[in-house]
């Protein structure tokens, strides 16, 4: 039997990952719909059936579903009879996933299913996104997310940090990585190389420094101890997590930099050894920038591997994506030490960051 405590914690592993084809308009299917075949895939990975799994948790919005309580309808693509143990967080799946790391931690349960979904394509997420804001003094003035990303990039640019050239060459870099990506929405190889100049959407932003909006959805399964060595045949041991959130009034913050993430990464251990890859939840160009210098992260590292956010974006499963991106790269043992991060909020405001280790080989 092998030990089940690494430094004197439970062992916690994401053991499977699966995710949607993310597309820009899946109007033909219901959120149940474009759930069941990732929840089949995820818990086919393991040879699991819903009822053996021990605790569920969901991330999604109601915002974004346009009704209250939309994720009892989610359940129903899980099967909520006889009745399951299960939780939701009203935001991205990745805290759907702290929650039930949680859990096993304390040892009420040896597996979990964590899942999230969203449909940007009905509404105008750029809208959406606004009941974020303060709603006294910034809601009612209707920035939208792109103009606040504008901002935050403007800031870099002023303060030095970036600029256009720089933030065209992340998208090139995304692209090209994600064209190896089956699951990617934005994915044309033919964009990697000399970007054409485009009309700018919010300055200093162009099309091409603005995630996709699309709908998707992600799950994964956790499993502790022994459990996770006999579902998994290489599991991502969490080795640490954490999240911290910044001030709510955007004047009072430096834009140009995320202590949040940073500390979040310090609380996680990012810092005690190299990582050899991260996936960062950065949907804008200029908080690519901002990312990679808070969580310190040197040309040694291969960042988004997948193609990240800039790829694929469908909100509250993005950052969960991004958890389950790094976790299979473990699994498949192109990554021995991983760095996850998503984030929620307007400019980086709220940051959560895992890092992921596979057994030596």
């Amino acid at each position: 039997m092998t030990p089940d405590f690494h430094d004197g914690r439970r062992d916690v592993a994401i053991v499977a990952f699966a995710q949607t084809r993310h597309r820009a308009d899946t109007a033909e299917v219901s959120e149940v719909e474009m759930l069941i075949p990732v929840l089949e895939d995820v818990l086919g990975q393991v040879g699991l059936k819903a009822g053996e799994i021990d605790f569920t948790c969901s991330g999604s919005s109601d915002y974004l579903a346009g009704r209250a309580f939309s994720f009892t309808m989610a359940l129903d693509g899980v099967g909520a009879w006889p009745p399951i143990s299960e939780s939701h967080v009203e935001m991205d799946g990745a805290w759907a996933l702290y929650e039930a790391w949680v859990k096993l931690l304390t040892g009420d349960a040896e597996t979990a299913l964590v899942y999230s979904y969203g449909k940007s394509s009905p509404g105008r997420v750029r809208d959406v996104l606004t009941r974020q804001l303060d709603p006294y003094y910034v809601a009612p003035l209707w920035p939208d997310s792109v103009s606040l990303a504008a901002l935050q990039a403007q800031a870099l640019i002023d303060a030095g940090e970036t600029d256009e050239r720089a933030l065209a060459g992340v998208v090139a870099r995304s692209r090209a990585s994600a064209a190896d990506n089956p699951y990617a929405q934005r994915s044309d190889p033919a964009d990697a190389g000399e970007l054409p100049a485009e009309d700018y959407l919010v300055r200093p932003l162009r099309r091409r420094d603005v995630p996709p909006v699309g709908d998707g959805a992600a799950a994964v399964v956790l499993a502790a101890g022994d459990t996770a060595r006999r579902l998994c045949s290489r599991p991502a041991w969490i080795r640490g997590m954490d999240h911290r959130i910044e001030a709510h009034s955007l004047g009072v913050r430096d834009l140009t930099d995320a202590p949040s993430a940073r500390l979040a990464a310090e609380r996680a251990g990012a810092f005690e050894r190299p990582v050899d890859t991260a996936e960062l939840h950065a949907p804008f160009t200029s908080q690519e920038v901002v990312l990679r210098k808070a969580l310190r992260l040197g040309p040694h590292v291969d960042v988004n591997p997948s193609g990240g956010a800039l790829a694929t974006n469908p909100v509250m499963a993005a950052g969960l994506i991004r958890l389950g991106e790094a976790a299979a790269r473990i699994h498949r043992g192109s990554s021995d030490r991983a760095l996850a991060h998503a984030t929620s909020g307007p400019c980086l405001q709220q940051n959560l960051v895992a890092v992921l280790e596979g057994d030596p080989a």
